[in-house]
């Protein structure tokens, strides 16, 4: 039965009058964009890190520092050039084959470094630390190595010809197979006492520079 027309105004009063009190429909939030992985946004912050901090390769050094040595220098540890000499830390880096000729080393932190057959002939190394460094088959030839800490380094077949180890330390390090020693000082150097009678047994000549006799820096009987 349909409705009267009176009862069909109402009703459409009423469902106008519903539709104006009714509360207005949200806008439908737009979906924010995917945040990146959490690996890429690390490679990104990486990235930047590495373009603020890249240092170039070590100026006035040789060609053969610069591409055998240099960048693993930078990957081992932390290097740095100040007032034109060289400061670095190489805790446990190889560094085998590197020419480091007449360089400026002073305090240079080679400890625990894998340096075999490398060239510090005429390096200035006052302080520096080779402790518990593989130096087999390495040269020091004219080198100036006061204090320098050899302790438990591995000296074996090195080549310390003319070098001055003054007060140099060398408890531990591996002497067995050293047999170049001509013309090196060794004055007040901190050995034991079966070190000494080895360098003894195949110690001669002047050091050029100290004018020590090499023996006598010794005190071989």
């Amino acid at each position: 039965m349909a409705p009267s027309p009176r009862r069909a105004l109402v009703l459409v009063c009423v469902a106008a009058l519903a539709s104006a009190l009714a509360p207005a429909p949200k806008p439908r939030a737009r979906r924010a964009a995917p945040a990146a992985p959490a690996v890429l946004q690390g490679l990104g912050a990486a990235a930047l890190a590495a373009s603020l901090f890249a240092s170039p390769a070590f100026a006035g050094q040789s060609e053969a520092v610069r591409q055998a040595g240099a960048g693993k220098i930078e990957g081992g540890g932390a290097s740095t050039l100040q007032s034109g000499r060289i400061i670095a830390i190489t805790r446990g880096v190889n560094l085998d084959n590197t020419v480091w000729e007449g360089k400026s080393l002073k305090g240079v932190a080679f400890q625990q470094s894998v340096m075999r057959k490398c060239n510090f002939n005429k390096a200035q190394l006052f302080s520096a630390s080779f402790f518990d460094a593989d130096l087999a088959g390495t040269t020091f030839v004219d080198a100036d190595m006061k204090q320098v800490n050899l302790e438990m380094a591995d000296l074996s077949n090195a080549d310390l010809t003319n070098a001055d180890l003054t007060e140099a330390y060398m408890a531990g390090a591996v002497i067995k197979d050293l047999k170049k020693i001509d013309n090196t000082d060794w004055t007040d150097v901190d050995m034991r006492k079966d070190q000494r009678t080895y360098l003894c047994s195949i110690a001669k000549g002047t050091n050029p520079k100290t004018g020590m006799d090499t023996r006598d820096t010794l005190m071989c009987k």
